[in-house]
């Protein structure tokens, strides 16, 4: 199943068309002679782990835990090949339902991971992925790997380490990883992503989300790792205040225990656009 929801175009015709689409409850036109008319497009594996189309078809794959993730859909979990082509790969952090499969999506497209500096640096000197194929970059750092797509890391409150199995001993060796970020997207059309990564609540949302101005926030929910339900609320009616919102990072670990109806019943009230996702479901913007 598909979620159609709106078309996005540049400066105040993309604020018009959201207003539109929200009210019709239909699809809004992009405006004529936009250079990106294309649509975005985000694919949900499950966790954090998103496929973002952008509107001249690039690929972005952010902590692409797949193979591994309980709830990736059997087509995706069963065969990375799926997944396509990808032209960019992000991750946010080390821990094993982030970092997943993206050494191996790495190597098969022969593309750089973009990632914390501190995460980057141990991948490369135990041999799991060369120097050629990671770029180092750090919180209000910004990198510019295709045409009219900018990622910047931001802050996220939250820990990193790399869990490796050492192939000499066979057993699991755990790596400091440096610190969690998350990332601001702006694609070609001037649309802006928010991928928190793992993160509690932080006082610098406020910041983040007046400084960048993200379109639309992909929160985590799931609670004991990162932002309860409550939290994730808190930070949206208060500090973030978005156009739209995805939650995840929730339904893939029982210690987790948010749940999206928890979400939905925190934001009653809000006038900020929940689109709820199911794994493997893709929503065009």
């Amino acid at each position: 199943m598909r979620i159609k929801s709106l078309r996005s175009s540049m400066g105040a015709t993309l604020l018009a068309s959201l207003l539109l689409a929200f009210a019709s409850g239909g699809q809004a036109q992009p405006a004529a002679g936009n250079a990106a008319q294309g649509k975005t497009e985000l694919l949900w594996f499950g966790q954090a782990a998103f496929r973002i189309k952008s509107p001249t078809g690039k690929m972005i794959l952010i902590d692409p835990w797949i193979t591994g993730g309980p709830k990736t859909p059997p087509m995706y979990k069963n065969d990375l090949s799926a997944i396509g082509p990808i032209d960019m790969l992000l991750v946010t952090h080390a821990h094993v339902d982030h970092i997943g499969d993206a050494p191996i999506v790495a190597k098969t497209n022969n593309i750089k991971l973009y990632g914390p500096a501190d995460m980057l640096t141990p991948l490369n000197t135990l041999g799991i992925l060369p120097p050629e194929l990671t770029h180092r970059f750090n919180k209000t750092g910004a990198v510019t790997p295709l045409p009219g797509v900018k990622v910047t890391a931001v802050q996220a409150e939250h820990s990193s380490l790399l869990v490796w199995k050492n192939p000499a001993t066979d057993k699991l060796e755990s790596h400091p990883a440096g610190e969690a970020v998350g990332f601001i997207i702006e694609l070609e059309n001037g649309f802006k992503i928010w991928h928190m990564g793992d993160t509690g609540l932080f006082g610098d949302m406020k910041f983040i989300s007046e400084h960048y101005k993200p379109d639309l926030v992909l929160i985590p929910i799931g609670g004991n790792f990162t932002m309860a339900p409550e939290d994730a609320a808190f930070a949206l009616r208060t500090w973030i205040k978005p156009k739209m919102v995805i939650p995840m990072h929730y339904n893939s670990n029982p210690i987790a225990k948010g749940t999206l109806a928890e979400f939905q019943e925190a934001m009653k009230g809000s006038s900020i656009k929940i689109i709820p996702m199911t794994e493997g479901q893709s929503v065009q913007f």
